[in-house]
């Protein structure tokens, strides 16, 4: 490993650093764990994992679980923590309704739920196992500077990290995107995902089930056994109502939201909320730089694929990156645009189509309220078209077409 110096300080020379140990962060550092490049890992703390269940919950799609097969992360986890989704049942609030079944869709199953910090700690523990990764941590970036030919990488303890490309997984919030100067969209839903897990008294068939309601947007995801993960995308008010409540009155208030269809609840897991906003970014790509996963794009939890977003950002530049000949400067913003370009259309999809579903079903135009339920049950009626939707969601853009629709 070469050292040179940043401010007058021996630092250390890296092919490529990643700021932000996440799921996307920590999944694109083990992508590249049989590539040539020399790798910087960059976070503030290494995961734990949690004493219970963790209540923060990820709907992973089939392409997703593909994708850790791939690297080898897939089989190391413990599926007996792991739920396969076989049918969802989408509800209107006006009595629409559309559903999925796997098998009708040619899927052996709509999508996997599960911990994410089961994930999280055996990607962490991939990466103990990889030659060409050196982690930081507990660190963080406190400046960055860019040159010709690298990127120099400033931490806060004062050590000095450079490479050729820097990729930010460092959540909506990003420091690196800030410090590169990238600008973004963001506008505030005025909602919180209040999320918690529960023991149920009945069997959940391994269904999902999702309700539009007057109080926001209600999903039930299965969980081993007879338990299911609550997100509860509601108005702030609504939120602060949800987290207030003693746990006894939480559980009934969940239950009745779901037409008590799995019988009286009792809570596995402390509740919470999070803020929920829009946020696109003006490029996620610049000189030396890529971002990935929720520093690339923020979505509303009701369609359930931000982190599936993520690790297909992390596919597609760990594909790229270790594509390249061991000549080729890994940070050449042709070659970034090139991942830009492949990963343009399904956020953009997903981000703006969800979006828009999120504005339908806020609206209290009686007339908009007829349409969307209306048209949830026309779509209902065109088997084709909704295993073309299940499969979008599914495998994403470049793997729909494979199967056939009819």
């Amino acid at each position: 490993m070469k050292s040179f110096d940043i401010g007058g300080m021996q630092a250390m020379d890296f092919d490529l650093i990643i700021v932000g140990g996440g799921l996307a962060g920590a999944a694109l550092a083990v992508a590249l764990g049989k590539s040539r490049l020399k790798i910087a890992l960059v976070d503030g703390a290494r995961p734990q994992k949690a004493a219970g269940w963790d209540t923060r919950i990820y709907a992973y799609t089939p392409a997703s679980a593909r994708f850790l097969q791939d690297i080898g992360v897939w089989e190391r986890l413990d599926h007996a923590r792991l739920c396969p989704v076989d049918y969802m049942e989408v509800h209107g609030d006006r009595g629409g309704r559309l559903d999925f079944a796997a098998r009708e869709c040619g899927l052996t199953e709509l999508a996997w739920i599960g911990e994410a910090d089961l994930l999280l700690t055996e990607l962490w523990e991939s990466l103990t196992r990889q030659h060409n990764v050196t982690v930081f941590a507990p660190a963080a970036p406190a400046r960055l500077d860019h040159g010709t030919h690298a990127v120099e990488l400033t931490l806060d303890d004062g050590r000095g990290l450079s490479a050729a490309l820097l990729v930010g997984a460092d959540g909506r919030d990003s420091w690196v995107r800030q410090a590169v100067g990238i600008k973004t969209h963001s506008r505030p839903y005025h909602q919180q995902a209040v999320v918690a897990n529960f023991r149920c008294e009945h069997f959940h068939r391994r269904v999902a089930w999702q309700w539009f309601r007057a109080d926001g947007v209600v999903a039930w995801l299965p969980l081993p056994g007879n338990m299911f993960s609550l997100v509860w995308s509601a108005p702030d008010e609504i939120a602060a109502e949800l987290m207030a409540l003693p746990d006894e009155a939480f559980c009934q208030r969940v239950a009745a939201a779901g037409g008590c269809r799995l019988g009286g609840l009792a809570l596995e897991t402390p509740r919470a909320a999070f803020a929920l906003r829009f946020m696109r970014v003006a490029d996620t790509v610049a000189a030396r730089v890529a971002l990935v996963g929720d520093a690339a794009h923020a979505i509303h939890p009701l369609s359930g694929h931000g982190i599936n977003l993520g690790f297909q950002d992390a596919r597609s530049l760990a594909e790229l990156l270790i594509a390249t000949e061991p000549w080729q400067d890994v940070g050449e913003f042709g070659l970034l645009r090139r991942h830009a370009r492949a990963r343009a259309e399904e956020p953009f999809m997903l981000q703006y189509a969800t979006d828009g579903i999120h504005r339908l079903f806020a609206s209290r135009n009686p007339v908009l309220g007829c349409a969307r339920n209306v048209g949830l049950s026309l779509t209902a009626r065109l088997p084709p078209l909704t295993r073309l939707l299940a499969r979008y969601a599914a495998q994403g853009p470049h793997e729909t077409h494979i199967l056939p629709v009819f």
